[in-house]
């Protein structure tokens, strides 16, 4: 397979976005950096090549939501394998609203695994399509910016723009 990326300009930072042929996103994140984002794609899914273009049909989405469509992300395809706990949980996270932030300890909830909450954290560390699988949606119990790989300033931005432009 030939992945496609490009970049594009956000508030909080560069923005990259890895797609596969069907142009589903197999990697993304708040970096101008290719390289950043392959090391956490699926080792099936790795792509055999590398394309660099101008843009990507994706990138639209991308720019819409930080123009505050913070709802556009829903409908992205996102491809990423793991077992059956990470599979559930990326998709639980895509469920998590924008506006409304769920503790671990939620999210554990959501995931069926109530006791699972470093479970939970390590979902959301190993998602390699932030934005899409909105893993910054999910906060420490006292509200704060636990970990996030691509700074907490950047998941205080995006906290703070889903909370403004969300539909309540």
């Amino acid at each position: 397979m030939t992945a496609r990326s490009a970049t594009v300009a956000t508030p909080p930072g560069p923005f990259t976005v890895v797609v596969d042929d069907d142009d589903a996103v197999l990697a993304a994140g708040w970096t101008a950096e290719v390289a950043d984002l392959l090391p956490v794609v699926h080792r099936t899914l790795q792509p055999a090549a590398l394309e660099r273009v101008h843009h990507l049909p994706v990138l639209d989405v991308v720019e819409a939501f930080h123009a505050g469509e913070v709802g556009i992300i829903d409908g992205v395809v996102v491809r990423q394998r793991s077992g059956p706990f990470l599979q559930d949980a990326w998709e639980q996270l895509r469920r998590v609203p924008a506006g409304s932030p769920a503790t671990y300890a939620e999210f554990a909830v959501r995931c069926g695994r109530p006791a699972a909450i470093r479970a939970a954290a390590n979902a959301c560390a190993r998602n390699a399509a932030a934005l899409f699988v909105p893993c910054h949606r999910v906060i420490g119990s006292d509200g704060g910016l636990t970990g996030f790989r691509w700074g907490t300033p950047v998941k205080r931005w995006l906290l703070d723009h889903e909370a403004t432009h969300s539909v309540a």
